[in-house]
């Protein structure tokens, strides 16, 4: 297969023109993988005050607040009081464990990641042999070589399938892979794209300090897990059956926001820092770079097309809400992944989408064309305009 040379765009930044012969690509069939471990909302203060030595009423009553106001209910995490007792320094403050960190973290994104990849490839129905291109997203691992090798050996790929590996963006991530799919699958004839994200927060676990606020938000907030998609065009009649259409792309950051999604990898992990501005950030461009994804199709009402909104926290999906003058059932399925999977980063647009293809199924959504969104470092905003396949 060849490679990316020679990508036809529409605009700045965005993609939508293809110069293969199959026409746009298509979702054609998804998959997750989830820990073994379920972390009930209603458990999380205790859980994670047991977990850290800690007996501070003050950051107790603030857990408790936070884990009301992020509206989950339900996440999967890596992380175990069986972890914590083979490994007891990463519940001690100030001490340097990211080796521990990275050998819990490079195990898991693979564990999680191939287990969500076979279930994709199991909706699929054809052979791993069948892919020819692997797109492979983290932002929580690091090594040589990465985990887009050592999961297209265990899943039995073959060797001549195309790597592409997608680090660190964050929440943005998993609409970047999709963005990176489309690219792929319109301009290499008959090729199929597998694309596997896999998440966990082990590397910023730390016990609560005052020194880092935003501990707590991580720990009422995000939850670990994968998500796969397998992604071609002219799909197969008899043997594939897509859902989604996806017709154009782009990508832009905000100048001078770099610093509002902060994250710095020291001895002691990752040390996430947001900014409290972050849903106001978003909110000064959203309408117009919707626009630019609406345009392409001639819509000029935001109410008439579907959203599959990543949901990085009930703040942004509420300024989306009231600055777009949404309809209060637009941002439903984003609102559900959120309150049964907290944010996993990359993962969590799959969830979404997920959710998607059953309101599609059902016929329950109306709309033709729809609009995936993400928001990562940067700040940077990922769109794709989408048709619904019926």
């Amino acid at each position: 297969m060849s490679g990316l040379g020679g990508l036809g765009s529409i605009g700045g930044g965005g993609n939508g023109i293809s110069h293969g012969s199959g026409g746009k690509a298509k979702l054609l069939a998804l998959g997750k993988g989830l820990p073994e471990q379920v972390l009930p909302q209603e458990k999380l203060v205790e859980t994670y005050l047991q977990d850290t030595s800690c007996d501070d009423p003050a950051t107790r009553a603030k857990l408790e607040r936070l884990c009301k106001t992020t509206t989950v209910r339900t996440r999967y995490t890596v992380m175990s009081k069986e972890l914590l007792d083979e490994y007891p320094e990463l519940k001690t403050e100030g001490s340097p464990t990211l080796t521990p960190r990275l050998d819990i973290c490079n195990a898991a994104v693979l564990e999680l990641g191939a287990a969500a990849a076979r279930a994709a490839l199991g909706e699929w129905g054809r052979p791993a042999a069948d892919i020819t291109h692997l797109v492979y997203i983290s932002s929580s691992e690091l090594r040589l070589p990465g985990g887009d090798l050592f999961l297209a050996t265990r899943l039995g790929l073959s060797p001549n399938t195309v790597r592409t590996s997608l680090l660190f963006l964050g929440c943005s991530g998993g609409a970047a892979a999709l963005r990176t799919a489309k690219d792929i699958a319109e301009n290499n004839p008959g090729s199929r794209v597998l694309v596997i994200a896999a998440e966990t927060t082990v590397l910023g676990f730390r016990p609560p300090s005052p020194d880092r606020p935003y501990d707590l938000v991580g720990a009422a907030l995000f939850g670990d897990g994968a998500s796969a998609a397998i992604i071609g065009a002219s799909p197969i009649k008899a043997e594939e059956d897509p859902f989604l259409e996806l017709e154009f792309s782009t990508q832009e950051f905000l100048p001078g926001t770099d610093k509002v999604i902060d994250g710095k990898i020291s001895e002691e992990g990752i040390n996430f820092k947001l900014g409290r501005d972050l849903p106001e950030k978003i909110e000064s461009r959203i309408e117009g770079f919707c626009r630019i994804l609406m345009d392409k199709v001639g819509i000029k009402e935001f109410n008439d097309v579907f959203w599959a909104v990543h949901p990085g926290g009930p703040a942004i999906l509420n300024r989306l809400e009231v600055c777009l003058e949404l309809e209060p059932d637009k941002l439903k399925i984003s609102r559900k992944a959120l309150m049964n999977y907290g944010n996993v980063s990359s993962n969590t647009v799959f969830y979404v989408l997920e959710y998607l293809r059953d309101e599609l199924k059902k016929g329950a959504i109306r709309e033709e064309w729809g609009l995936i969104l993400a928001f990562g470092p940067g700040i940077t905003f990922e769109g794709m305009l989408v048709r619904g396949i019926n």
